[in-house]
């Protein structure tokens, strides 16, 4: 019976064999889940008893992971430390020249004893209008300074008053007067306010609340008036509960506001401070709330870029003094002596009175002298 039963399969299967190929293919077998029985090692037995000459299997290897292109990110400027206090260096630094590009180097007429900045008018961020060269038929006895030559002039100077200051002019390049410093535009309300703003913070603290304090008065472009400082009009009319919250102390807020206010009434212009005599424009700035002597020092200094305003009362200016006589100033910091720890108030007057009428650039490289203690490269 087994035999029948073998002969009609085998015929069966003879038979179907000429149809096998228009058949369509199994379907394929499912995926076998991973069995928990541990495979024999390369040269067991197999299960037949014979031994197993296997092929080693490929080490295992973590499989690369899909690159993905990132997205290139503006690397943001870092700012290196300014002098006391660290954040003087915002007043010489304007919004504008990141909103438009630099103005061409074009030589003006410069005074030692005037304003030399491109001033903006604040409300209209219009140019004042510069001092015209003199004509041939009208050149002074003496010749004429332009913004091309004044810092030669001035370095000329100091080195010719005291040999020592060669090195220092040697070591170290001054842009705030150079000709591209001069070409720069300032809007003076915004290096005032910045002068308010960087009372008794740090320079990065500083730097964040001008941010936000700009920020305040965005029109809704805010890529476009990112970097553009508000007009004194737009801050006069803000609330101080507003002004507040951009991180400024509820008297700061009264400062920039009430400078605001000076602006707007007229009584501060851009024009007075570019046309101006020294005396007078300390006389007028220091009557605001919150510009201090050595306030108005500064932004006569670096904002309205002066050549002939000295601060006695910086303190980073008379360890540099004291030790560009030769002086040690750690032994006399060692000893104190209150605010003239260095150097006498006195012999401070009697040394930079010789360097006239380019006091400003002798103040910046005494802050040079000693580098560690005061950096001013920020005001470049």
């Amino acid at each position: 019976m087994a035999t029948r039963k073998s002969a009609r399969l085998s015929a069966l299967v003879n038979g179907n064999s000429g149809r096998a190929s228009s058949l369509p293919p199994p379907p394929p077998s499912p995926a076998r889940s991973p069995s928990r029985k541990r495979r024999a090692p390369d040269g067991a037995d197999d299960v037949n008893g014979n031994s197993a000459a296997r092929a080693p299997s490929p080490a295992p290897t973590t499989p690369q992971k899909r690159r993905t292109l990132k997205t290139p990110v503006t690397p943001v400027p870092s700012f290196p430390a300014t002098p006391t206090p660290s954040a003087v260096g915002l007043i010489s630094e304007s919004s504008h020249p990141l909103e438009k590009p630099r103005h061409a180097n074009v030589s003006r007429l410069a005074d030692p004893n005037l304003t030399n900045a491109h001033l903006l008018s604040p409300e209209s961020s219009r140019v004042i209008a510069p001092r015209p060269l003199p004509t041939l038929s009208k050149l002074p006895p003496g010749g004429f300074t332009s913004t091309s030559t004044l810092l030669e002039e001035a370095c000329a100077h100091l080195v010719k008053v005291d040999a020592r200051m060669k090195p220092l002019i040697d070591a170290h390049h001054c842009r705030i007067f150079s000709p591209e410093g001069l070409a720069e535009e300032i809007d003076p309300f915004e290096s005032l306010c910045s002068g308010i703003i960087s009372q008794q913070v740090s320079g990065a603290a500083a730097r964040s609340i001008k941010a936000k304090f700009v920020s305040l008065f965005n029109d809704g472009d805010e890529e476009k008036d990112k970097h553009r400082f508000p007009h004194p009009s737009a801050v006069a009319s803000t609330s101080l509960e507003k002004l507040r919250t951009a991180g400024l102390s509820q008297r700061k807020a009264e400062y920039v506001k009430g400078l605001a206010e000076k602006f707007v009434s007229g009584d501060l212009t851009a024009q007075f401070l570019a046309d101006a005599s020294y005396e007078e424009v300390e006389k007028e700035l220091i009557a605001v709330r919150g510009l201090g002597k050595w306030s108005v020092e500064m932004f006569a200094c670096f904002g309205l870029k002066r050549m002939d305003v000295f601060s006695l009362g910086d303190l980073g200016v008379q360890r540099g003094m004291a030790a560009f006589v030769g002086r040690d100033v750690g032994k006399l910091k060692a000893k104190g002596g209150g605010k003239w720890k260095y150097m006498s108030e006195k012999e401070m007057v009697e040394i930079s009175q010789r360097f006239r009428p380019y006091r400003s650039l002798f103040m910046w490289y005494m802050w040079r002298v000693e580098e560690t203690p005061t950096d001013v490269s920020t005001l470049e």
